[in-house]
């Protein structure tokens, strides 16, 4: 026999001996709508995706966990709202995300598409709550308008007075309200793919059309037809889509002073002694009154845990506990640094039964 032949029958039978030792756990069941889970890497890290709001909490949450903790420190990735639920969902396994987190609740058609790769075990947790600020230079003019105000500045089109539409014709704050500055109209804001951006239409620009009365007739009588006219941001340059990164809009509103940003109020706290917030109505956005809830652009935080990945992630389930602990999500926690708006009590401890439920169920695999 050559040594040719002897060479390609070990090498066979190697193949074979490892087949028979392979974990079937990588084997694909044949199953419509689920992707073949790989085989259990205790030492993957926990790999976290999603909005850029809520990043600036996820990450000295996990620099503190891979510290006190011996688990590895997680990954944290700025994808923005949408982009991290599309990663989220893309299946399950440890090289997937095992959390996404959100400035907005994930939506019907998310949820959908999650199922549709196998991802079908999730968990909501809220850790705080957020408000939506529109913010200038320090060495900018004082802005304070109504919902209302805003909506007629940044509506893509407006009511002509004659029950028609036409394109919004403002080009200066000063237009739409004698008593606001007398500047040109831009706005940094972000993309339609942020959570940020949904929660500012819904929360802000829907809630200004109401006060138009030909859109509060419009909604009475078509509601699509009002959401569809109340979201639609104006695209003649006076709105500039920024990113997902409010960190580069704060830079760049301390180049164009005149100019306002859309940003998360982590982000004007951290930013305090270069930037401003708008008040609404007169409510200005601080601390006290987002968390009473008299600032009307407030939203909750939200992480999404794969609960699928319990088993296949070393450290999930106790870091979403270390997440929504007392020391950290807590009225007295260190997140409040970073310009977190606690839970209240009662919803802080739903959270926190959450995460020990996750915790129990991990510890059961």
């Amino acid at each position: 026999m050559s040594r040719r032949l002897i060479s390609l029958l070990g090498a066979a039978l190697l193949a074979l001996g490892a087949c028979s030792q392979s974990d079937l756990s990588q084997l694909d069941t044949g199953e419509p709508g689920t992707k073949p889970v790989p085989a259990i890497a205790r030492n993957q890290k926990i790999k976290i995706v999603g909005s850029s709001t809520v990043a600036p909490f996820s990450r000295p949450v996990a620099e503190r966990f891979g510290v006190v903790t011996r688990f590895a420190t997680p990954i944290v990735e700025s994808t923005g709202t949408g982009g991290g639920f599309k990663a989220f969902c893309e299946g399950v396994g440890p090289i997937t995300p095992s959390i996404a987190n959100a400035s907005r609740p994930m939506t019907d058609s998310e949820r959908e598409l999650c199922r549709k790769a196998g991802v079908t075990e999730i968990t909501e947790l809220a850790f705080g709550y957020d408000g939506i600020v529109l913010a200038n230079a320090k060495g900018g003019p004082d802005f304070s308008m109504t919902k209302t105000q805003m909506f007629l500045a940044l509506a893509k089109d407006i009511p002509d007075g004659k029950g028609g539409f036409i394109p919004n014709p403002y080009t200066r704050w000063s237009e739409v309200s004698p008593e606001l500055p007398n500047v040109p109209i831009l706005v940094f804001g972000q993309p339609p793919t942020s959570g940020t951006r949904d929660a500012f239409n819904e929360l802000g620009m829907e809630k200004g059309a109401l006060g138009v009365p030909e859109l509060a007739d419009l909604k009475a009588s078509d509601a699509d037809a009002f959401k569809l006219r109340s979201h639609t941001i104006r695209t003649d340059g006076r709105w500039i889509d920024f990113g997902e990164h409010d960190s580069a809009i704060v830079q760049s509103l301390m180049k164009s002073p005149e100019a306002l940003g859309v940003l998360g109020f982590s982000f004007l706290e951290q930013n305090a002694d270069r930037i401003k917030g708008t008040a609404f109505s007169g409510v200005a956005p601080t601390f006290d009154n987002i968390n009473s809830g008299d600032y009307g652009l407030a939203r909750l935080m939200f992480f999404y845990v794969k609960e699928q990945n319990l088993p296949l992630v070393d450290g999930l389930a106790e870091f979403v506990e270390f997440s929504v602990d007392d020391g950290a999500a807590g009225p007295d926690g260190y997140l409040l640094e970073q310009g977190l708006v606690p839970l209240h009590e009662d919803e802080l401890l739903v959270q926190q039964q959450k995460a020990a439920q996750l915790v129990a169920k991990s510890r059961g695999y």
